[in-house]
C-alpha cells in the first residue's frame, strides 16, 4: 500500500507539472494570438486609412474615366525604333490640355509620394470596386512614363493587371486595366513578360466580351505594340492576337481601326526586317489570318494616319518573295502599284516602287499585264 500510494504521488506530481507547463503553453499562444490580431487590425485600420486617402486624392484629379490615357500611353510614337509607324499623339494642341495633364501628373506624383507604389499596387486586388478603379487609374498613368515601368513590373503590377483581366467583370477596370497594359508593352522586356503571362490570350478575351470601343482601342493598343517584336510573333499568332485585332474592327470606329493597323504595320515591318537579316523564311504569318484581305478593302479610307499603315504593311508585306502569290491571286500587286504612284507620303512612294522593282514574280506578272 506505502509502495502504491508513493507511485500514484508521483504520478500526480508528474500531471500537475505537466498540466501547469501546458497552462503557461497556453498562456504564451495566447499571448502571440493577440499580438497578431493586434497587428491584423493595425494593418487593416492602415490599409482603410490609405483607401480613404486615396478617394480624396483622386477627388481632386481630373474628372472622367479617358483622363489616364491623355499622357503618353500607348499612342507613343515609335515602337523600338519602328517610328513610321506609331501614332503621333494629337492630345497636345491645345494649351489647356496641356494644363490638365500638368494636373493631373502632380495629382498622380502627389498620390506616389503619399501612398507609395507599392500600396497602390496592393489596392489593385481590393474588394472595393471604387478603389480598384482609382488604383488602375494611378498604375496606367504611371505606366505611360518609361521611368516608372520597371518598378511597377517588380512590385507585382503587371500580374495584378493580368488578373484583372482575367477576373474582374467590371467595364471601367477592364479599360483602364487593358490601357495599362498597352503602357507597358512599349518596354521590349515587358512585351516578353506579357507574353509569357498569357497576356495576348487575356486581351483577346477581354476583346470578345466587348463592344465598347474604348475598350476595344486600348486592347487594339497593346497588341499593336506587341506586334512590334518580332520574337514574339510566332506565339502572339498561335494566341489569337492577330485574330483578335482583326475582329475589333466590327465595331466600326475609326481609332480601334486605326490600332489595328498600325498593328499590322508593326508586325509586317519587324517581319520584313527578320526576313532581311535572315532571322526569318517563308511566307507571312498575316496571310493566314486573312489579314491580307482586310489591308486591301480598307486601302481607300478616309483617315489618312490609318491609311499610311494599311501602305505601309502592303509595303512591307511586298518584301517578302514568299508572299508574292497571295498578292497577285488577291488583288494586292494592283493595290501596290497604286500606292507607289499615289501615296500623299514620298517615303511610302519610294518603298512601293522598290518592291516592284526588286521582285521577279512581281516584275513577270506586270508584263503579262501590259
Amino acid at each position: 500500500m506505502y509502495r502504491l500510494h508513493e507511485s500514484t504521488v508521483n504520478e500526480l506530481q508528474s500531471l500537475k507539472a505537466e498540466f501547469k507547463d501546458q497552462i503557461q503553453e497556453k498562456e504564451a499562444i495566447s499571448e502571440k494570438l493577440y499580438a497578431v490580431q493586434e497587428k491584423l487590425s493595425a494593418e487593416e485600420k492602415r490599409r482603410k486609412a490609405i483607401e480613404h486617402e486615396l478617394v480624396n486624392l483622386k477627388k481632386g484629379a481630373p474628372e472622367g474615366d479617358k483622363h489616364f490615357e491623355d499622357k503618353k500611353s500607348y499612342m507613343k510614337e515609335n515602337i523600338r525604333g519602328t517610328s513610321v509607324l506609331g501614332t503621333t499623339a494629337i492630345l497636345n494642341k491645345s494649351g489647356t490640355l496641356r494644363v490638365t495633364q500638368s494636373a493631373q501628373r502632380a495629382t498622380i506624383a502627389k498620390i506616389c509620394e503619399e501612398v507609395g507604389l507599392q500600396k497602390i499596387i496592393q489596392l489593385l486586388t481590393s474588394e472595393d470596386s471604387d478603389v480598384q478603379i482609382h488604383a488602375v487609374k494611378v498604375i496606367a498613368n504611371l505606366a505611360a512614363e518609361d521611368v516608372n515601368q520597371e518598378s511597377i513590373v517588380e512590385e507585382g503590377g503587371l500580374d495584378a493587371l493580368l488578373t484583372m483581366l482575367r477576373s474582374s467583370q467590371n467595364a471601367t477596370i477592364l479599360r483602364v486595366a487593358s490601357g495599362a497594359i498597352a503602357n507597358l508593352a512599349m518596354n521590349e522586356m515587358n512585351q516578353g513578360l506579357i507574353m509569357s503571362r498569357g497576356g495576348a490570350k487575356l486581351l483577346a478575351k477581354t476583346a470578345s466580351g466587348t463592344d465598347d470601343p474604348q475598350t476595344l482601342r486600348m486592347v487594339a493598343g497593346a497588341l499593336a505594340n506587341l506586334c512590334g517584336n518580332e520574337k514574339l510573333h510566332t506565339m502572339l499568332k498561335e494566341d489569337g492576337g492577330i485574330k483578335a485585332m482583326l475582329g475589333m474592327v466590327r465595331s466600326g470606329n475609326s481609332d480601334v481601326v486605326a490600332q489595328v493597323a498600325r498593328g499590322l504595320a508593326n508586325f509586317a515591318k519587324c517581319e520584313s526586317r527578320a526576313m532581311v537579316q535572315g532571322h526569318r523564311k517563308g511566307r507571312s504569318l498575316l496571310m493566314e489570318d486573312h489579314a491580307l484581305e482586310w489591308l486591301i478593302d480598307n486601302c481607300n479610307t478616309t483617315s489618312a494616319s490609318t491609311r499610311r499603315h494599311i501602305e505601309l504593311a502592303l509595303s512591307h508585306l511586298a518584301q517578302n518573295e514568299d508572299n508574292a502569290r497571295d498578292f497577285i491571286s488577291s488583288g494586292a500587286l494592283q493595290e501596290l502599284q497604286r500606292i507607289s504612284n499615289e501615296s500623299s507620303r514620298e517615303d511610302i512612294r519610294n518603298l512601293a516602287k522598290k518592291m516592284l522593282k526588286s521582285n521577279p514574280v512581281f516584275q513577270g506578272e506586270m508584263r503579262l499585264g501590259q
